[in-house]
């Protein structure tokens, strides 16, 4: 069985649902993000801040590499994971990748007052917001479906994405 790999911009619900699906599917579940985590040995934030965002993102390659040798797993992605071509590459070898979309408003109310995104660490984060979805956008194009997850409770999102998950994996 091919993976399930969630990509999508931050706070939309790629690790609330991938467990939910996983349980559903009686698959593995993992965050790379919490992956980076243990190797680091320290937050996402941290790692930022200390080290800066290239640092992570080595970090983020190494995870996904890890990750996409795993079978029958739910595969929850950071926001930029997308921005390295070659990670896509390493998760589609194993994978059908779902990428999840939502609009900005929705994004920041998710966020809500969580200190743990560093990107957005600055004065008006829905411009941000709208600026790394305008810059992200080509290379969420590459995911094999997407779901707008703006109007649909989590329940409804990992619904479809095992729909999507069976229709793809067919193909």
């Amino acid at each position: 069985m091919k993976n399930i790999v969630l990509t999508g911009f931050m706070a939309t619900g790629k690790t609330t649902v991938g467990k939910k699906v996983a349980t559903n599917m009686s698959f593995g579940f993992i965050d790379t993000d919490k992956m980076i985590e243990k190797m680091a040995n320290m937050t996402v934030s941290d790692i930022f801040e200390k080290y800066g965002e290239d640092y992570f993102r080595r970090l983020e390659k190494a995870a996904v590499i890890k990750a996409a040798r795993l079978k029958n797993f739910v595969i929850a992605t950071g926001g930029g994971v997308v921005l390295n071509p070659s990670n896509i590459v390493q998760l589609r070898k194993n994978g059908v990748v779902i990428c999840f979309v939502a609009r900005p408003e929705i994004i920041l109310r998710n966020i809500g007052k969580n200190k743990d995104r560093p990107l957005l660490m600055v004065d008006n984060p829905e411009e941000k917001i709208r600026q790394l979805l305008k810059e992200r956008e080509p290379f969420y194009r590459f995911a094999d479906y997407t779901i707008d997850v703006s109007d649909m409770t989590i329940d409804e999102v990992a619904e479809e994405v095992i729909k999507a998950y069976i229709r793809l994996k067919k193909g």
